[in-house]
């Protein structure tokens, strides 16, 4: 436990003494302050900035992920607010600074997040988000959004964790062959159905020629072979369809 011991403190001393306890490297807790020149209270300070991002995102290889965070200012945004992303791998280590904005944004330019970083937020709207292109497996670990606007500085840092997984083969279709899909299945099915329907017809009219008209005493009557096959196609096209007849005309 540690204290501080103020020397006969005076009135015109009266200001505001916070204390701060800092339980690990991206957390902090606060205790409570004092007032000089009042009675001694003993309540929260409250945190002028508050800072939220999930706590889990979930991506796909060589697909770009968006890693949100939005914050809340009790302050006015100013040019001196700044935004930091930093990254500690799943295996473990320390932390590693891969984005800064302030303005402008600074991507890192070294190591392995070089050329894969984006800026995706709006400070004015409270964004800070940030994006990555074509995550790996290797990409897995701990992401930490630091946002300060002076003269707010002291916030909550959430913590927000990666996890890149390949996609699996049901996925893998692009939208040029889910196109394609819903685009020729339908006439297939179109074809198919005018196709039966002409085939029924054909076999009813064929059914109707030959049951409407008499043969003469002296025309040659038909082989016994070409009533045979006709008979068959006949047939055929009928069981294609139900046995419901319509009237051609």
């Amino acid at each position: 436990m540690r204290q501080k011991l103020l020397q006969t403190p005076k009135t015109r001393s009266k200001s505001t003494w916070c204390c701060r306890v800092t339980l690990d490297p991206v957390h902090v807790q606060v205790t409570g302050h004092i007032i000089l020149g009042q009675d001694v209270q003993s309540q929260n300070c409250l945190e002028s900035l508050e800072i939220k991002a999930s706590s889990k995102v979930r991506a796909f290889i060589d697909e770009q992920v968006l890693l949100k965070c939005s914050f809340k200012s009790s302050s006015p945004i100013s040019e001196r607010l700044t935004v930091d992303w930093t990254y500690r791998p799943l295996t473990g280590g320390q932390m590693e600074t891969i984005f800064h904005y302030q303005s402008v944004p600074y991507p890192t330019t070294v190591g392995k997040f070089k050329d894969r970083i984006s800026w995706a937020g709006n400070v004015a709207n409270g964004d800070a988000s940030i994006a990555i292109q074509n995550p790996v497996l290797s990409d897995n670990g701990t992401f930490i959004c630091s946002v300060k606007n002076p003269p707010d500085v002291y916030h909550n840092i959430p913590q927000t964790m990666l996890i890149v997984t390949e996609r699996g083969l049901f996925f893998q279709l692009n939208s040029a062959v889910l196109l394609s899909i819903l685009v020729f299945l339908p006439s297939a099915i179109v074809v198919i159905l005018l196709l039966v329907r002409m085939g029924r017809k054909f076999g009813v009219l064929k059914e109707k020629k030959r049951s409407g008209c008499k043969k003469s005493s002296i025309e040659v009557p038909e082989r016994t072979e070409t009533g045979n096959c006709l008979g068959k196609l006949r047939d055929w096209c009928l069981n294609c369809v139900d046995t419901d007849e319509e009237d051609p005309y």
